[in-house]
């Protein structure tokens, strides 16, 4: 036991938690596969083809077969611990048992990070879609982003039942229009298309990887825009139906239909156009249409990228309050943080994460770059969160798990290995990015240990299955 788990936290009485109370059983396993597929669906539409200019074609499927075996291997430890601890702190619970209170809150710091930043980055991508759409020509940026927030706020207020429900159609259109991409793009698909960058004279450089070993590095972050958030479905644990059952559902099975469409979008634009012509497309999808000569087509899956971004918005907005509002209902951050309205929704997470957000983009002005600040805080907290599944397949043998990860620690072992050179990756991409999570996480950090170590709160779920975890530990 380390020092700082030694230090007794207090526990609050039942009017403390009716105040910071969630609606059960709002959530069906079918939803929760929807979430999961919601939280990464924008980026089958752009954004994962900019790894070919570092890659080319080849490396970004390395990264693609990479980075997909990282995240299952991930999801099938997340499925295991969610069956076992079914907490809305999720990542940062399963920490908390597995690496003690500074570890589990700099899990949750970590997903906290990703699940604000994410859904900033991509509401200016949504600001910028509507003006060149010309549905809001002449305003401000900004304004438009204010508009997404406070809209997408409201309806996550109204309630999460409805949330997810409205979140299930818009996800629905953007998988239709990837479909109707990968009908429209077969036809004219060329597997020379996808090596016709030409290679440079860096080292190691081919045909196949035109830019070398260091462009297959490079190329890596980018291979994990096509899985980024799906590891955020454990936070709906204390809204679902059946959690222990469902959780693993939903984990699983919202992993194999983004392998699906990301794959599709992977191999049909680049392979019906080219990928030297896709590498630096701001809309490889629709650019590739236009191409073909199916400007109709190209319109509809225009519109529907505009789905897709509001739904990873609309998701990843949901992930950032419940991670919020676990941390601050266990008292690792401040309590009123953790506050529900009348509906059972985390309101005040939501309007702190909003407000949060806002302050980025009005700060930093650039989406890719607070994106890129999102991938680095998920790879962090990937390796926290495997490593938590392998001290407790270890520590913790009997805890209820309705369900098992195949391979056990090792498949986890794997994952936690890709994760560490999946954050190693990231330093060749955006220097910037990292010294922003690097200073975020030296604040964070100095909060837990000067202020909220203190404050924590003893029967809090997460606090509770530590402790349960704790006490088998010594019985062993």
């Amino acid at each position: 036991m380390s020092k700082t788990d030694r230090i007794a936290p207090h526990a609050e009485g039942a009017e403390y938690f009716a105040a910071r109370s969630l609606r059960k059983g709002s959530v069906s396993w079918v939803l929760l596969v929807s979430l999961g597929v919601s939280y990464t669906i924008s980026g089958d539409f752009s954004g994962w083809n900019y790894g070919m200019e570092h890659g080319g074609w080849a490396g970004l499927f390395l990264a693609f077969a990479v980075m997909g075996t990282m995240y299952a291997c991930t999801v099938f430890g997340l499925a295991e611990l969610a069956s076992a601890i079914p907490t809305t702190g999720a990542g940062f619970g399963f920490a908390r048992c597995a690496l003690g209170r500074a570890g589990g809150f700099a899990t949750g710091l970590a997903l906290t990070i990703e699940y604000v930043c994410a859904p900033a980055a991509i509401s200016t991508f949504i600001a910028n879609y509507l003006i060149a759409l010309g549905i809001f020509p002449g305003v401000d940026p900004f304004l438009l982003v204010v508009g997404v927030y406070v809209v997408f706020t409201a309806i996550h207020v109204i309630g999460v039942g409805e949330a997810l429900k409205l979140m299930l159609v818009i996800s629905g259109i953007a998988v239709v229009a990837l479909v109707a991409f990968v009908v429209g793009a077969a036809g004219s698909f060329n597997p020379a298309n996808l090596f016709d960058i030409a290679p440079t004279d860096a080292l190691g450089a081919s045909t196949l990887f035109p830019h070398g070993v260091a462009g297959v590095l490079a190329s890596l972050p980018y291979g994990i825009w096509f899985f980024l958030g799906v590891e955020g479905v454990p936070l709906a644990a204390e809204e679902a139906v059946d959690p222990r059952r469902d959780m693993p559902r939903g984990l699983i099975w919202a992993m194999a239909v983004l392998t699906v469409t990301g794959l599709a979008s992977l191999v049909f634009a680049a392979g019906a156009v080219g990928a030297a012509a896709m590498a630096g497309s701001d809309a490889p999808l629709v650019e590739a249409l236009a191409y073909l000569g199916r400007p109709e087509l190209a319109a509809f899956v225009n519109v529907a990228g505009l789905a897709g971004l509001v739904a990873s918005f609309f998701s990843l907005m949901y992930a950032g309050s419940r991670q919020v509002f676990a941390l601050a209902r266990s008292g690792y951050l401040p309590s009123f943080l953790a506050l529900t309205g009348t509906r059972k929704t985390p309101v005040a997470a939501l309007l702190c994460s909003a407000a949060v957000g806002l302050a980025l983009v009005a700060v930093m002005h650039d989406g890719a770059l607070i994106l890129n600040v999102a991938v680095f805080g998920a790879c962090v907290s990937y390796a926290l969160m495997n490593l938590s599944h392998i001290v407790l397949r270890r520590r913790a043998t009997a805890l209820q798990r309705t369900y098992l990860t195949p391979g056990g620690a090792r498949t986890t072992t794997v994952a936690l290995v890709l994760s560490c050179v999946a954050v190693v990756s990231t330093f060749f991409v955006d220097m910037v990015a990292v010294a922003c999570v690097v200073a975020v996480y030296a604040l964070g950090m100095t909060f837990f240990f000067v202020y909220s170590r203190s404050r924590l709160v003893s029967n809090a779920p997460e606090e509770e299955f530590a402790r349960m975890s704790a006490a088998e530990a010594q019985l062993r």
